[in-house]
């Protein structure tokens, strides 16, 4: 992490003598394809003298990897890392320290950029801080290309079609709840698959569905991954989901 100077900005003063505080933007960069950074992202990246990002612990960041051509040389860089566990605890932690960073440099008039893979407020980290910091300082979102869109798009599967009910399941949930809803659904996106590959694997055979299943990993990354369900690897990592549709072709 740089260091950086206490410095305001030239429009941070006030008539009262307040500084005027920072604002924070919570920017999507997309799936991982850099192309698929919108242009009002790319102009806040690029214009950036403080950027931020998450990671796991000891990891590479996507964010920071996805945005990397943007950067601009001695930027000041904040690495927020956030476990990846069960327990809710030490993420919450994470981010209460991570906010304390960022507001401290809001506090000093200066903006903050904060990479978010995805879109910031779909299944994104940003969502953690912005409840810590939107009440104190000024935030802007700017959406980004979720990767259910990017999976669908890569897969060539259609999300949802006239008067479908489509629903997004977190692969995380109780066996019973995912059989339920997935009954309920005429299209489903089944997401943070990772080690609970097998058991939505065996619930989906159990209900006559997996032929009908497409796994897709890492869309729009190199290491893309696109293939039935019956021919997806043992093990999936976090940045990978199952498009599955129940129709036989209705938006035909």
């Amino acid at each position: 992490m740089r260091g950086f100077s206490r410095k305001t900005r030239a429009s941070g003063g006030s008539i009262s003598g307040k500084m005027k505080p920072g604002v924070l933007f919570g920017v999507g960069l997309g799936p991982g394809d850099p192309e698929l950074i919108t242009l009002k992202a790319a102009r806040l990246i690029g214009a950036a003298q403080v950027v931020a990002w998450p990671a796991a612990p000891g990891a590479e960041s996507l964010a920071r990897a996805i945005a990397a051509g943007l950067i601009s040389p001695g930027v000041l860089e904040l690495r927020v890392e956030v476990p990846m566990t069960a327990e809710r605890a030490p993420a919450q932690a994470a981010y209460d320290a991570g906010a304390a960073e960022i507001g401290e440099v809001l506090a000093a008039g200066r903006d903050v950029v904060f990479l978010c893979e995805g879109d910031p407020l779909f299944y994104g980290s940003f969502m953690y801080l912005l409840s810590r910091l939107a009440g104190r300082f000024p935030v802007e979102v700017v959406p980004g290309v979720t990767s259910l869109s990017a999976c669908a798009a890569r897969a060539g599967v259609p999300l949802a079609a006239r008067n479908e009910q489509m629903a997004v399941l977190p692969a995380p949930l109780p066996e019973a709840e995912l059989r339920r809803r997935i009954e309920a659904s005429d299209s489903v996106a089944i997401m943070k698959l990772g080690r609970h590959l097998p058991k939505v694997r065996a619930l989906l055979r159990d209900l006559g569905l997996e032929k009908r299943a497409i796994y897709v990993e890492r869309a729009t990354q190199a290491e893309e991954v696109i293939c039935p369900l019956s021919e997806a690897p043992a093990v999936a990592p976090y940045f990978s989901l199952i498009l599955l549709r129940k129709g036989d072709d209705p938006w035909l």
